[in-house]
């Protein structure tokens, strides 16, 4: 008798193929058979009506310090995700002398937006190595499969001390040397791969540039070496290519891009995604993809499903009206009594006259009056607005003054309202951009960062609005089919990290799945919640239409409840197909 059989469901298996209707049989981790005249279960579930997919696998998630004392691994695992990947974008607490705990603590506050606080309580710092700190993550449980990189800022200060974090500063033959032969180590124990960071926004708390910010070739190609003594490994990172209006930088950085990609031969993503000032970027990227990938090379850009979106209010980080000289007087009040002189017209009067008098430019200005990229956010939550739903078009539509709006939408009630503010892959007000890299044959989807940009930004739930908005609820363009979009986060992303062993329905894979009522299937608007360590806050989005979800055969969540079952592993290395 199996253990678990599945009825009915609408097979989407994760290849791509068509969807067909079947039933699934489990025993112990593992999918046993797929088809009809299945034998009885020990337990039935009926999928009738039902999209019966693998779990996602997230390649792109910060949470390096959260899993240490984490075990549900929210908002991923709320979210059908059943396997996740960190270290990504070079940044990570591992390898780590005692007296950088700090520094790499500052470091991820800065670059990931994690409470420092929040990070110097739950951060247990049982180990040293890379390989310790596997090790402390493999004698954990979570909800859902772990796997981590070796993080290129985190080797740098480990080997060359202060002098790491200085991306002026060069390191020695020697150092770059000892940098692989301590990548090399982590791959060995278990690293899926080395990631780095070449991007000016990645700054430390204080302000200071990412040490790996102006890396050389020698150095990184240098560490990338290691990867093909360890025999196994991807390079991920992060480079300004994609948003640069310096021609020749955005030429310096895909010179490296194609070294790595020719000349490890290791398979490579890194980050593309559409910004306001280079909003065609990202073909010249796709193209120089397409044509190492036709010289032999496995290169894939990591493109974004929806706009990355910062969320501003009075709970945020970030909020429009704290830059206003008479913000001051309330900005160390308690919450309520913030929200309650909010209220008061005088107060409100002279805040709008300041906000109204300002004029910042480039980033700022969007965030403080970049009013037709201000959109209030609807329940479920929309990713693709129109301009009338806009703080400008809701202004022009009652023929009030824009930062009236504003205010009066930020403060209302409670004061508890979050607006969204989509900074990348918004360019043109939709999403046609957006469809062109998501279907590009060299496209990964990746960019969550879930785990990370705690009081900013909510995108761990974007394996849910990769199915909900693109395959049933977009009006505005083109929608794509369920089985690309299912293969996109199940097979695809996992065979890049060479997890061979799961994204797939069929006999011999892990039993990773959900069960998902594709009509539900939703995402309410992000709230703030003080659930981490010394009362630190993050975003957290609900999702529904999750019937079930279920980590190597036991169900992990039902009906959006966790069950309180921990089957999820650290997965060490590469893992072989059935």
């Amino acid at each position: 008798m199996h253990d678990i059989v599945i009825r009915n469901g609408t097979i989407v298996d994760g290849t791509g193929a068509a969807t067909f209707t079947a039933d699934i049989a489990i025993s112990g981790e593992h999918i046993v058979a797929v088809g009809e005249d299945i034998e009885r279960g020990a337990r039935e579930i009926d999928a009738g009506g039902l999209a019966v997919t693998p779990g996602w696998v997230d390649l792109h998630t910060h949470y390096d310090g959260q899993v240490t004392w984490d075990a549900v691994v929210a908002p991923s695992s709320t979210n059908g995700v059943t396997s996740i990947v960190m270290g990504n974008c070079g940044v990570g607490f591992a390898p780590a002398r005692p007296d950088k705990h700090e520094w790499l603590i500052s470091l991820l506050e800065g670059v990931e937006d994690i409470p420092g606080t929040a990070l110097a309580e739950g951060l247990p710092w049982n180990w040293e190595t890379f390989p310790e700190y596997l090790d402390a993550l493999g004698a954990r449980r979570y909800a859902l499969d772990v796997g981590t990189q070796v993080p290129h800022a985190a080797l740098r200060t480990y080997v060359m001390g202060d002098a790491g974090g200085d991306h002026l500063a060069v390191p020695t033959d020697a150092e770059i040397t000892t940098m692989a032969d301590l990548c090399e180590e982590g791959l060995r124990a278990g690293a899926l791969g080395f990631t780095t960071s070449r991007t000016y926004v990645h700054r430390t708390r204080a302000g200071e540039s990412i040490g790996t910010l102006t890396a050389s070739a020698r150095e990184v190609l240098g560490i990338a070496e290691a990867l093909g003594r360890a025999g196994h490994g991807v390079v991920q990172l992060i480079s300004d290519a994609y948003q640069s209006a310096d021609d020749e930088l955005v030429a310096r950085e895909i010179e490296l891009l194609g070294m790595l990609a020719l000349e490890i031969k290791a398979p490579l993503s890194f980050t593309v995604q559409q910004n306001d000032d280079t909003p065609d970027r990202f073909r010249e990227l796709l193209a120089a993809v397409g044509s190492w990938n036709a010289q032999g090379a496995h290169v894939r850009t990591q493109v974004g499903i929806r706009p990355i979106g910062v969320l501003i209010g009075l709970q945020a980080s970030v909020q429009p009206f704290a830059f206003c000289e008479s913000w001051r007087e309330i900005a160390l009040l308690p919450f309520a009594e913030k929200v309650r002189k909010l209220h008061d017209p005088e107060l409100r009067s002279r805040l709008l006259a300041e906000h109204a008098a300002m004029k910042p430019t480039g980033f700022i200005r969007i965030l403080h009056s970049g009013y037709d990229r201000i959109y209030p956010l609807s329940d479920p939550a929309t990713y693709e607005p129109s301009p009338a739903d806009s703080i400008a078009g809701i202004a022009s539509a009652t023929g009030r003054p824009a930062n009236e709006v504003l205010y009066d939408t930020l403060f209302a009630g409670t004061g508890e309202a979050l607006l969204y503010v989509p900074l990348f892959n918004y360019a043109r007000g939709n999403l046609d951009d957006v469809h062109e890299m998501i279907t590009s044959p060299h496209a990964l989807f990746g960019l969550s960062d879930a785990g990370a940009h705690c009081n900013t930004i909510c995108d761990g739930s974007y394996p849910t609005t990769a199915i909900a908005h693109w395959t049933r609820d977009r009006t505005r363009g083109a929608k794509v089919p369920l089985e690309y979009m299912v293969h996109c986060q199940t097979q695809r992303t996992a065979a890049h990290v060479g997890w061979l062993d799961r994204g797939v329905l069929a006999p011999g894979y892990l039993a990773d799945i959900n069960i998902i009522n594709l009509e539900t299937l939703n995402v309410s608007p992000p709230r703030l919640v003080a659930d981490l360590p010394a009362g630190g806050t993050r975003l957290l989005q609900h999702a529904v239409g999750y019937e079930t979800t279920m980590k190597r055969g036991t169900i992990t969540f039902h009906n959006g409840e966790h069950t309180g079952e921990l089957p999820g592993i650290l997965v060490r290395g590469p893992q072989t197909h059935p």
